[in-house]
């Protein structure tokens, strides 16, 4: 899935401005009832169905049965738009997250309470790119921060405060969880991106290849691959899971280890 768009590929400054406050409201000829929030839960409702290729300023006014140049008096482009987007997005899924923060301080006093925070925290964004697929074209390298944006990175970093570890650590934390969802979640939409454009199922795909293949396992050339379990490429094996867990595994080795440090100091 090639990327599309780039964040912060706009005017920065007034994407700040639209972003923090200050140009919610065009100087002259608003339609009533049109504002730059329906503005842009519109055009994620348009990505979310069609794709991010398919918002436009020209899509967006039909879509909103308005001018075209109506919405330029509330937001300059699509460059500026998309910022937008990401940053509503995230204001979409902070109820989730504040959910998870709840259950997190209700059990504070739980040794592994963090475990479930990391947990949630990744699921989360497995949940937020199966529902916005188009979020995995976006280069966010470079994002421009949002009110949500921060908040959703403040509540994710709050029940994380007590794995003692440093601050550049629970950074990468979130990153890791984060591109391990996005990795996931880019393989089930490929996946069915590539049934929808070729117009063969995934089981017709690999019935095609079968005979080559049973060909090459029987060659003896390939011993390893000839010897897995015949369930091992198995559509029913939860890689998220599995994967998941892993990490957590890790993380907890690494807390016990810095709180057997700290009781020593």
């Amino acid at each position: 899935m090639a990327r599309t768009e780039t964040s912060g590929g706009g005017n920065i400054k007034l994407t700040l401005k639209l972003l923090w406050g200050g140009g919610e409201r065009p100087s002259r000829g608003p339609k009533p009832g049109l504002t730059l929030d329906r503005i842009v839960a519109a055009a994620v409702g348009i990505a979310d169905a069609e794709g991010l290729e398919a918002v436009s300023m020209r899509r967006l006014s039909t879509a909103l049965d308005v001018g075209t140049m109506s919405l330029y008096r509330y937001v300059p482009g699509k460059a500026e738009l998309l910022d937008l987007m990401l940053d509503r997005v995230q204001r979409d899924a902070l109820e989730t997250d504040r959910e998870n923060l709840a259950d997190h301080q209700g059990n504070a006093t739980a040794p592994t309470g963090w475990r479930r925070a990391v947990e949630s925290l990744a699921r989360g964004y497995l949940e937020q790119y199966r529902r916005h697929p188009w979020l995995l074209r976006v280069n966010e390298a470079r994002s421009v921060l949002g009110p949500s944006s921060l908040r959703s990175l403040e509540v994710a970093l709050i029940p994380l405060q007590d794995m003692g570890l440093s601050d550049p650590e629970l950074l990468s934390v979130i990153i890791s969880m984060q591109s391990f969802a996005g990795g996931i979640a880019r393989m089930e939409i490929d996946t069915d991106a590539a049934a929808k454009e070729t117009g063969l199922s995934h089981d017709e795909f690999w019935a095609q290849q079968r005979p080559y293949l049973e060909r090459a396992m029987e060659s003896g050339e390939f011993p390893v691959l000839a010897a897995l379990a015949d369930d091992t490429f198995s559509e029913d094996f939860d890689h998220f899971t599995f994967g998941l867990r892993r990490f957590l595994d890790g993380l907890e080795v690494l807390v016990a280890e810095r709180e057997g440090q700290h009781g020593e100091g």
